[in-house]
Parts: C-alpha cells; structure tokens; sequence
C-alpha cells in the first residue's frame, strides 16, 4: 500500500469478519461470534457515566442465555456504515445492529493477526426502542 489507500482484500477480508461477527448475534451463534473476536477482546460502553469494561468470555457466556433474534422473527438491521485503514494491518469499522428493543452502534477495532483480521476491542452505543 505505498500510497496508502486500503487493498480490495484487505477490506474484503475486513468485511467478511464483520458479517460474521453481524450473522453471530442474529442467530445468537456464539462460534460465529468467537470467530471474529480476538480472545483478548474486550468490549466497552458507558453504564452510569462510568466505563464498563466486558471481556470477551464472559459476553460469550451472556449471550448463550439470551433469546436468539433469528427465532424471535426480529428484521435483520444491521449495517456497515464506515470502514477504515491504517496500514495493512489495522482498522476501523463502524456498524448498526440490533436485538430490539436495543439498538446499537459499534465501533470495532481490527488487527490482522497470524490467524488473519480480528475484532480485538469493541466500543458500543445502545438505544433503547419501542418494538
């Protein structure tokens, strides 16, 4: 990338974790979710004016209790709004996604590691809607 613009597969490979991590919490398939996250990945958001900090098994463990959307008959939100690069192996994506009544915006940092591109840190803002 001598002039510093992103490779079509790189963001091709970035996108593809991303619609794994998107198909995971649709279908409430933890392996989907595991797949795309690093084991070292931690999620973040603000509870109280406080930062929460959630590793990434013990959100596995969260989400194995929950009710799948898939099953619930939700629409399927979820979008990619933005994706960014910094070299070839660091970068940015911006998503919408839901389990209503919870809408959420995330802020996912990538790195590609010997076992290719990982969310390794998930920043989050969550709405609450009417379903």
């Amino acid at each position: 990338m001598p002039d510093g613009s992103p490779t079509l597969p790189a963001l091709t490979q970035i996108e593809a974790v991303v619609r794994t991590y998107l198909d995971g919490l649709y279908e409430g398939d933890g392996a989907k979710i595991a797949a795309a996250f690093h084991p070292v990945a931690h999620l973040y958001n603000v509870v109280d004016g406080a930062v929460a900090d959630l590793p990434r098994g013990e959100w596995l463990e969260r989400m194995a209790g929950r009710a799948k959307p898939s099953e619930k008959g939700f629409t399927r939100e979820d979008r990619i709004l933005a994706m960014d690069m910094a070299g070839d192996d660091a970068a940015c994506v911006k998503v919408n996604c839901c389990i209503p009544p919870r809408y959420f915006t995330d802020y996912l940092l990538l790195l590609k590691t010997a076992e290719g591109w990982k969310i390794v840190s998930k920043s989050f803002h969550t709405e609450l809607r009417a379903v």
